[in-house]
């Protein structure tokens, strides 16, 4: 009985909003936001058709949800999540889950499931949250994205690359990465879920960005080798905050982002292991950070303040905004809060 009223409650929530409500403004533009949930994961992005597509849900509690909620009504004008995908089972990244679907309907969920060999489970709430449906996300697997109108229009795709420690098979013929590949340092292996995260691909006409979760360095080494899967990327999210566990170089090289995004916190994330390895990638033209980082250890490491969303400890949770151009040949980059705007031709 308690699940039929979870169900009949989701249904009125779906059914009664009406279609326009839902979708958010039609510009043509694709839309990302990475929402502060300081030091967890939480990216939004809003599809010309209106569509919003959440990549994890932040910490439990009410502040992850609360602002999640906040920018995806209030800025991205939607009225539900479409689609909510978790990439692994850390509390900072699918803790907000149960919360956020009391707060805005969420019509898809995917992720891993229950799978032979977990490191970690999550509390039984989040498997009992309502939505419409779940689904189990498999390497090579596409979200059923609706598509904007008009034969001008330009699609978006957004394709699963790896999870659970597998990964799509390689194009035929495909080159290897052999010069980039030798590089590589082998690094102890992370025994944790961060290493099954879900590796998202998102390309939006010839816009590309890599959402990779807190995938570990091993698995990172190989997303890339012996074959570069995702290819060249215009923007990178900073794989697990920024911690030196993740953000193998090998992978920087081969994807060359333009720009790379770190949902950092205060204290968390911002190694210098990994701005080491950001500050070998020739083909970067900026960082943007969600918190300056004011760790106590004296190991400071940190982006142009201007690129930073959240300068003072006590932060307001400031968000970036990142929009790709109806034709998809630029995107802006943008921190609303501050008044800063970067513009990017893509690749």
């Amino acid at each position: 009985m308690r699940r039929l009223g979870k169900l009949v409650l989701f249904v009125f929530w779906f059914w009664y909003l009406p279609t326009a409500a839902i979708a958010g403004p039609a510009d043509g533009r694709f839309d990302i936001y990475w929402i502060d949930v300081e030091g967890g994961a939480a990216t939004l992005m809003v599809t010309p058709a209106g569509e919003g597509v959440l990549i994890d849900t932040g910490n439990p509690g009410r502040r992850d949800p609360d602002r999640i909620v906040q920018v995806a009504t209030r800025e991205a004008g939607l009225r539900r999540i479409d689609h909510l995908i978790v990439t692994h089972y850390h509390r900072d990244h699918y803790g907000g889950a149960a919360t956020l679907a009391r707060m805005l309907p969420i019509v898809n969920v995917h992720d891993n499931g229950i799978f032979d060999g977990m490191p970690e489970r999550p509390e039984p709430e989040y498997f009992e949250f309502p939505c419409g449906e779940r689904h189990v996300i498999d390497p090579g697997d596409r979200l059923p994205l609706l598509q904007a109108d008009g034969a001008d229009a330009t699609q978006v795709e957004m394709t699963c690359l790896g999870t659970r420690k597998q990964f799509i098979a390689p194009p035929a013929g495909a080159e290897t990465n052999e010069e980039i590949c030798a590089l590589h340092q082998p690094m102890e292996r992370d025994a944790s879920d961060n290493a099954n995260s879900v590796v998202m691909l998102v390309r939006f006409g010839t816009f590309e960005f890599l959402d990779a979760g807190d995938l570990t360095w091993t698995q990172e080494q190989r997303l890339v080798c012996p074959v570069n899967l995702p290819g060249i990327v215009d923007v990178y999210q900073v794989t697990h905050h920024g911690l030196e566990t993740s953000n193998n170089p090998v992978v920087l090289r081969s994807v060359q982002p333009t720009v790379a995004v770190m949902n950092n916190g205060v204290t968390k994330g911002c190694s210098a292991r990994t701005f080491a390895a950001l500050g070998e990638t020739e083909s970067l033209q900026a960082i943007y950070q969600m918190h300056k980082n004011l760790r106590p250890d004296g190991e400071v490491n940190n982006t142009p303040d201007d690129h930073i969303a959240n300068l003072p400890r006590e932060c307001d949770g400031n968000f970036i905004k990142l929009s790709v151009a109806p034709d998809a040949k630029s995107y802006i980059v943008s921190i609303p809060a501050t008044g800063h705007r970067r513009a990017f031709k893509t690749k």
